[in-house]
């Protein structure tokens, strides 16, 4: 069965004598690569069936996000779930690619075995390294020497990274491998001089702006200043997507003391904008950051 998030999906028939011939639990992942390829089966759960790598994919997206849920609210019950869940996504493209005879789930492992292998030689090749940036310079050199070879036919070094992926990513992503070559700000006051830059390209903008003519120069200054502020956090090491959810998470807490304290939305939503202003800064006194273990 797929994720039970999935809205709408059909039942699945019970399990008959023939998921008898499954792996045993003793060995649960083989069970579980049995269970999936009974599922997709003839005869076996019409939903599942009909499921395609792109009616899935949305999914894949929607349980990493939950992983990462998990793993923010430090809840390891619902991280071992959340991981099945994802690993369900794993198991799904697999079974559906040995049907389109692309690869199976076998290939997959043994694809990844060895990248681990020829990417840690250190371990595996007798390779001297000093410290973990040393193992990461040494990853990214085998990743590009690997890259070289699948990728002879792209015209951009860019034109790997998906351009599906979430822009937050992406824009990460993008810097990252421009910074490769050289292009990239030396440090991080060239960046915060950067980030005034586009603040008041983005300024200008709104200042001459005449109604909805104007909003894709907008949107653009507005995507120059974010980009810019995507590759403020590589410098600083930060990643962007956890600062930014962590600053949801903070958002969702401040916001509901302030619901508390105005005696609910109702009166919340009669508030004056200085009453709001009065409430957020309680709100933002009265709360803290959750402790970490």
């Amino acid at each position: 069965m797929s994720s039970s998030k999935v809205e709408g999906m059909a039942t699945p028939e019970p399990m008959n004598s023939r998921v008898e011939a499954a792996p045993s639990a003793a060995d649960p992942l083989a069970e579980a690569i049995a269970i999936m390829a009974r599922l997709r089966a003839p005869g076996g759960c019409p939903w599942d069936r009909e499921q395609t790598f792109d009616s899935i994919k949305r999914h894949t997206l929607e349980e990493t996000y939950e992983v990462f849920d998990a793993i923010e609210r430090r809840a390891w019950p619902d991280l071992k779930d959340e991981l099945g869940d994802l690993l369900l996504q794993v198991l799904f493209y697999a079974q559906m690619a040995s049907e389109a005879g692309y690869f199976t789930i076998q290939d997959v492992a043994s694809n990844l075995n060895a990248k681990l292998i020829r990417r840690h030689p250190h371990i595996f090749a007798g390779a001297e390294v000093a410290d973990s940036d040393a193992v990461l310079r040494n990853w990214e050199q085998i990743k590009q020497s690997e890259k070289k070879i699948s990728t002879s036919g792209q015209s951009s070094m860019l034109d790997d990274i998906p351009r599906a992926m979430p822009a937050v990513l992406e824009a990460g992503k993008l810097g990252s491998r421009a910074a490769k070559v050289g292009f990239d700000w030396p440090d991080t006051s060239g960046l915060f001089d950067k980030l005034q830059e586009e603040i008041g390209e983005l300024k200008a903008e709104l200042a001459q702006s005449s109604g909805s003519k104007s909003a894709p120069a907008i949107e653009a200054e507005l995507g120059d200043l974010l980009f810019t502020a995507i590759n403020l956090a590589r410098h600083l090491k930060v990643d962007p997507e956890s600062a930014l959810r962590a600053t949801n998470a903070k958002f969702r807490r401040r916001f509901a003391a302030m619901e508390s304290a105005a005696g609910g939305q109702g009166a919340l939503a009669a508030s004056t904008p200085s009453q709001l202003d009065l409430l957020w800064n309680q709100a933002k006194n009265a709360t803290s950051e959750l402790p970490r273990p």
